[in-house]
């Protein structure tokens, strides 16, 4: 069974049992929390279910692994030719990971 679900604005397909990385969610660690914006449902027998634009009474529940994560840094370089412009930006994403514990619909 997995289903496909938003969470802060992305979607991602969900099944029991996986961690997941998403964006930085503001939580401690080990606790859980539950998502009802559930945009897409497929159980074991092959049944698909769809939302217009969410199903009805479905969620998923989630456990907070690690709450904050950082990805690798990115860089960007803005240049400017013949001014003698040069500005190197660095920046590091913020994740939280957490699993996929529960889908009910």
């Amino acid at each position: 069974m997995y289903t496909i679900c938003e969470i802060k604005g992305k979607q991602y397909q969900i099944e029991e049992g996986k961690e997941y990385r998403v964006d930085y969610l503001n939580l401690e660690k080990d606790s859980s929390f539950s998502i009802d914006s559930v945009l897409l449902v497929k159980d074991d027998s092959g049944e698909i279910i769809l939302g217009k634009p969410f199903i009805d009474n479905a969620k998923v529940e989630f456990k907070v692994i690690e709450p904050l994560f950082k990805d690798k840094k990115v860089y960007a370089f803005k240049y400017k030719r013949r001014k003698g412009f040069r500005k190197l930006i660095g920046h590091r994403q913020k994740y939280s990971i957490v699993k996929a514990e529960k889908i009910t619909h």
